[in-house]
């Protein structure tokens, strides 16, 4: 047997590293050349591979360095181009992740190299791209549009698969807000090809996924936003190292498990995410969702601090803390937050995302007239993007309205077609508060039987689900003809918590009331139930299978 040499260790180690980078498994590659790199320093194609595994495993502090480095490298060989791809990947992903400073950093570093050399290569398209976003953000559709296709002509011209799709996934976004929703969608799916195909490197693979599947929520298209997740989901699953797409995924299928009605799913999922994401922007999403399920439940202060945490990413998170404050029965508050809201929302589908629950708040505050108007916004816009969620919500923005102006009979139609819409969407919550607010059209048809069966198959969803807020808001509405059928639905937690053993102060500390609010609520439900103690209200409450 020959002598080993003083490389060959290093040598094994980085063939070793190359092995596994290419069967994915990044976490054995990540330790096999970062050995052979304290063995002997690794040359920049190889720091390249290196810096990647570290980005994929979750070591975003480790993977800059190396990108770093690999960039030093690369520019002490007189390797402009690739120096400037280097800088130019670490700028994208520096963005990603908030780092905005220094993401422009490197993006000036790129450029420069690309001035100063005169270079004409992919790395030019990357800054297209950088720019097409830049433009997005800022308004300028028309603008973001031609930078997105500077994009895909240079990943053309220089065989860059990552760029092409890049580019394509920008004109479809740039699309977006000029209107041309069915070309943007078949832009989606053009992006998507090549990443299907496996034909991408892994750090664009997990990229295009995600946007994508913000995109298609974006542009209410569920069907593909639940396709591309799943999709994701095994992608994930093929690569028990990879770590820093999996919170994102974790996040997108907890949304898609919450409108299919798998709760007790969905916040182990979102739990799961809140934990794997501290510290990074998409943080903001999962406490999002995280909240959205606690409200729900009708567990009010975890709601809130959900919310709060929610804040230090997402400046401001609606409409669930709109909704939150109209649950709380700060009504005005709720309807002062939705209108201002909207008032910033630029743009069709952004305020689309608003205008469902702002008919439902502006209802809550009395004020008809302007839910009105937010409904029949919704319904002009539903019409032209034709999604069937978008439609959905609009028929059940427009049914709430016609209850509201006491025309039960021209609602009735309207919410059936609205709960037709949920149940072929799979949305059995959605589904089953349509059927509350049928109930509350019967009433208005002086129908109180077929109001009772609506309310009963309701409270039947909503049992399952645990949605307790929607459970109390059903049960008083019921016309069985029992005194509690008066009671509102806040008068019926407050029955709830007293038949719990809680004390005013208590109840007023779990609902976020004043302990004065508590005890007027109290004396109303003494007064309608016509019992005059705790002790006799617990008592009813229990009777009529009220707790």
């Amino acid at each position: 047997m020959g002598k080993r040499g003083p490389g060959d260790g290093a040598r094994e180690l980085r063939d070793r590293g190359r092995a596994a980078y290419g069967r994915r498994a990044w976490a054995a590659a990540f330790d096999a050349l970062a050995a052979a790199d304290d063995d002997e320093p690794l040359p920049p194609d190889d720091l390249d591979l290196l810096a990647t595994s570290a980005y994929l495993t979750g070591k975003n502090a480790e993977g800059d360095d190396l990108a770093a480095r690999a960039y030093r490298e690369w520019l002490d060989r007189d390797a402009p181009v690739q120096a400037a791809r280097r800088a130019v990947w670490l700028a994208i992903l520096l963005l990603l992740r908030g780092e905005m400073s220094a993401s422009n950093g490197w993006r000036t570093r790129a450029k420069r190299l690309i001035e100063d050399g005169d270079l004409d290569c992919g790395a030019v398209g990357y800054l297209h791209m950088l720019t097409a976003m830049d433009q997005l953000e800022a308004g300028d559709a028309a603008g973001s549009l031609e930078s997105a296709r500077s994009t895909t002509a240079a990943g053309e011209r220089f065989g860059d698969a990552d760029l092409v799709a890049l580019g394509q996934l920008c004109k479809a976004e740039a699309l977006v807000p000029q209107g041309e929703i069915a070309t943007a969608k078949r832009g989606l799916d053009e992006a998507m090809v090549a990443v299907a195909a496996g034909e991408l490197s892994p750090l664009a693979t997990g990229i295009m996924y995600c946007a994508v599947i913000i995109a298609c929520q974006g542009i209410f298209d569920l069907r593909r936003a639940q396709e591309w997740t799943a999709a994701l989901s095994r992608w994930c699953d093929e690569q028990p190292d990879l770590v820093p797409y999996r919170g994102n995924c974790q996040v997108h299928r907890a949304e898609i498990m919450r409108m299919r009605g798998e709760w007790s799913d969905a916040y182990d999922e979102i739990r799961a995410a809140c934990e794997r994401l501290v510290g990074h922007p998409v943080s903001g999403a999962a406490h999002y969702e995280l909240a959205e399920l606690h409200r729900l439940r009708g567990q009010i202060p975890q709601a809130e601090r959900a919310y709060r945490e929610a804040c230090q990413w997402i400046p401001d998170p609606q409409p669930g803390l709109a909704l939150l404050r109209l649950r709380q029965g700060r009504a005005e508050d709720a309807a002062a937050a939705i209108r201002r809201t909207l008032d910033e929302a630029s743009g069709d589908l952004a305020r689309c995302r608003l205008l469902g629950a702002a008919v439902e708040i502006l209802i809550g505050a009395e004020d008809v007239v302007v839910a009105r108007a937010f409904a029949d916004e919704l319904r002009g816009i539903a019409i032209r993007v034709d999604e069937p969620w978008l439609l959905a919500m609009s028929r059940t923005a427009e049914g709430t309205v016609l209850l509201a102006e006491g025309d039960g009979r021209a609602a009735l139609p309207v919410l059936r077609r609205a709960w037709s819409s949920w149940q072929r969407l799979s949305a059995p919550y959605e589904a089953a508060r349509i059927r509350v607010l049928m109930a509350r059209a019967c009433q208005q048809c002086d129908d109180p039987a077929s109001a009772e069966l609506e309310l009963d198959a309701a409270v039947g969803v909503f049992e399952k689900l645990g949605a307790a807020p929607a459970i109390a808001e059903a049960r008083a509405l019921s016309l069985a003809g029992a005194p509690e059928s008066a009671l509102t639905a806040r008068e019926l937690e407050v029955l709830r918590l007293v038949a719990a053993g809680l004390t005013n102060r208590a109840i007023a500390a779990e609902l976020i009331l004043s302990d004065k609010t508590v005890a007027r609520h109290l004396s109303n439900i003494f007064a309608k139930l016509d019992v005059s103690s705790r002790a006799a209200a617990t008592a009813y409450a229990y009777e009529h299978d009220l707790v």
